[in-house]
Parts: structure tokens; sequence; C-alpha cells
């Protein structure tokens, strides 16, 4: 009897301990985050990197924002009938184990009205909200155009 009366008091903590514990979620991750930094003061830059889905799960991105600026979106330049066309994405959806690519000339982030000038070298968050409510954060670093 008092084995059995352990057990069943050990058990409950047992439980408890086990639910403390917190659960490892898998997330995606921005790398390689880079923002373009115009030749002269414009109300705009383009950010580009690559954000990578290791999860089992697609990943869906519905927005983006970011607190060095007033708006921030996500776009995508396609040639259509010879000519260049940037339109934005509301839904980016990423694949289980794939990547999306922000790169100039394709899929890009889009950000207006820095709230201040920027510098080479400076490094920028941008939160990206996901459909399944949680969010994304990624750095992006100021760059010089390359020439």
């Amino acid at each position: 009897m008092g084995l059995l009366l352990a057990l069943t008091i050990a058990a409950p903590s047992a439980a408890l301990a086990a639910s403390a514990a917190p659960a490892k979620r898998c997330a995606a991750q921005v790398r390689e985050g880079w923002l373009r930094l115009p030749p002269m003061q414009m109300p705009m830059m383009a950010g580009f990197g690559r954000i990578e889905n290791r999860c089992a799960a697609p990943v869906v991105i519905v927005g983006a924002k970011s607190a060095a600026f007033g708006e921030v979106s996500l776009h995508e330049t396609r040639v259509v009938d010879g000519v260049s066309k940037m339109r934005p994405v509301p839904e980016l959806r990423i694949a289980p184990d794939g990547a999306a690519v922000l790169k100039p000339g394709g899929l890009h982030l889009m950000l207006m009205q820095p709230h201040k000038p920027l510098k080479a070298g400076s490094r920028i968050a941008v939160e990206f909200a996901l459909k399944d409510g949680g969010t994304l954060l990624g750095e992006f670093e100021v760059r010089k155009p390359t020439p």
C-alpha cells in the first residue's frame, strides 16, 4: 500500500515538471540581411537577404515593420511583356526546409520613410508578422551600393 501511495504522489509532480519545461519551437531565420544605402538621401531603401525555414511546417509571412521606418513591405519585381514591374507581395509562403531569397531585381523589402538618416554599418531590426500570429525578427546591415 505504501508503494502505491508513493507512485500516486510522484506521478502528478513528474507531470508538473514535464509541463514546466519550455517546449522548443522551431522558427524560421533571417540570414545575411542587408539594406542598400541609396547614393543620395531618399525616402526609401531596399532590403535583401535569405529567410530560411528549416521546420517541418510551412511559414507564411503576411507583413513586416521596423521601428526605423514608417512603412515596410514585401515586393517582387518581375518582367512582364518586356517591362519590369514591381508589385506588393501580400503573403509569402516558405515551404518546410525551404527558403525565400530576397535579392535585387526579384523578391525584396521596401522600407519607406526612414525616421533618421542611416549610415553604412548601421544595423536595423525588421519584424515579420506570421500568419499564425507569431513574429520573426531579422537584423539587416546598411551597406553602400557596390559599383
